[in-house]
């Protein structure tokens, strides 16, 4: 059944790009592509009919179902059957037709991006990053892998469309050369296009948590307000959002402006009320090495009333990646925390290496479920204490932060995999 629902989202995608004519902006990367999808809607919906990725449609089913403007059918025939009803109609007459598609697009292995791009035309092409260890091991094998897989969007971008790059990262800097469309770069560096200046990261108050910086482009110098964003490494999210603003013949004034409107997605670096007068970092939507190692250096330089805690779940599909990154991360954690809670079968080489840096025994503890850490942690947790909660997502570690949230009645609000799909899991 699945090969032939693809192949019947494939041609309603097609019928739907070539009857309503959007631009698309296509975004890809190992890391970030979500909060990139987020910030720029944040800053085109202000102006323009904007959509943006249904939930996590990121793959072969996701993105047309996202194109046809609908959801899943699930596991129905009869569900599937009246998506495409429906959609049938929509070709004859769509009001309100987006002007414009946001589209995250996923590469679980080779060939996905190709797929994708078979029947997707963008005009806008922008890569986040690529890590250093893969995302999915099972089939990159190598950082260069992956590049080459994600650099297909770039390729086949027109020559009157924009390349929106992360500069600061080697790989992504080094596709302007497999592009014919024009290039605009973002970053911290001098030779990126749009630059940041004057950065102030004010951590003293969790509550209060937010950066000061100066936009600089070609001559302009604006300055930014981010409100409840905690790490350097989620401003590039918001620069390429003004990278899309400024393609789109927006200002910097108003896209400074759209921005402040800008919530992280749930599960990504959120601020959440714990029990016993305690705050929760919650992370726990995905995690990658590179992604959580931002997140513990996060954690260490926000000011906190009582101890800093990490309970950290595995990070999946790492293949033979996994001991080394694994360790890597204890290893930061060590220097970084006062307690960490490790969960997950892999996880138990970051229980050794943290030992090994120097975080004492008593405070390691290990556990093989989100379940098992919840209750044990209720326990550990102290007034003031600040709470790190990061995991990839097959280990569940939003059950964690459901377990120590002040109100707990409000999880359906700000947790994510609150509907009843995951639940049921």
């Amino acid at each position: 059944m699945k090969n032939i629902l693809i192949y019947i989202l494939k041609i309603f995608a097609r019928l739907y790009l070539w009857r309503y004519r959007p631009k698309i902006i296509g975004i890809t990367g190992s890391v970030g592509k979500t909060s990139a999808k987020e910030a720029i809607f944040t800053v085109l919906n202000d102006k323009f009919n904007v959509r943006k990725n249904y939930k996590n449609y990121n793959n072969e089913v996701g993105v047309p179902l996202t194109i046809i403007g609908s959801e899943t059918g699930g596991g129905s025939y009869f569900k599937w059957s009246l998506v495409f009803l429906k959609r049938l109609f929509g070709l004859i007459y769509t009001p309100h037709y987006p002007d414009i598609l946001i589209l995250e697009m996923g590469a679980d292995k080779i060939g996905d991006i190709s797929y994708l791009l078979s029947f997707i035309k963008c005009d806008i092409g922008v890569m986040t990053a690529i890590s250093d260890i893969p995302a999915h091991i099972k089939f990159f094998r190598t950082p260069a892998q992956v590049a080459r897989e994600k650099v297909k969007l770039l390729v086949n971008l027109k020559k009157n469309g924009w390349a929106i790059l992360n500069f600061d990262d080697q790989r992504v800097r080094a596709m302007a050369g497999h592009t014919k469309a024009k290039v605009i770069s973002f970053g911290f560096s001098d030779e990126a296009d749009i630059k940041i200046s004057n950065l102030e990261v004010n951590l003293n108050n969790p509550e209060d948590a937010y950066m000061n910086l100066k936009i600089d482009f070609r001559g302009a110098s604006v300055p930014f307000r981010l409100n409840k964003i905690f790490g350097e490494h989620q401003i590039y999210s918001f620069l390429a959002a003004i990278a899309a603003g400024l393609v789109f013949d927006m200002n910097l004034v108003n896209i400074s402006q759209a921005l402040a409107k800008y919530r992280q997605p749930l599960g990504r670096m959120n601020l959440i009320r714990g029990i016993k007068n305690t705050w929760i970092i919650d992370d726990s939507y995905n995690a990658s090495p590179s992604a959580t190692k931002a997140a513990l250096d996060v954690l260490s330089r926000m000011s906190a009333a009582g101890r800093k805690i990490a309970v950290l779940g595995d990070m999946l599909e790492l293949g033979s990646y996994s001991e080394f990154a694994h360790r890597e991360v204890g290893a930061r954690a060590a220097e970084s925390i006062n307690i960490l809670l490790a969960v997950g079968s892999n996880s138990v080489f970051m229980v050794e290496e943290a030992k090994a840096a120097g975080l004492m025994e008593k405070d390691i503890h290990y556990f093989l479920s989100a379940e098992q850490a919840s209750r044990v942690l209720q326990n550990i947790i102290q007034e003031g204490d600040l709470i790190l909660v990061k995991g990839s997502q097959g280990m569940r570690m939003e059950k964690v932060v459901k377990e120590i949230m002040a109100d707990p009645a409000k999880a359906g609000e700000l947790l994510v995999r609150q509907d009843e799909r995951w639940l049921e899991r």
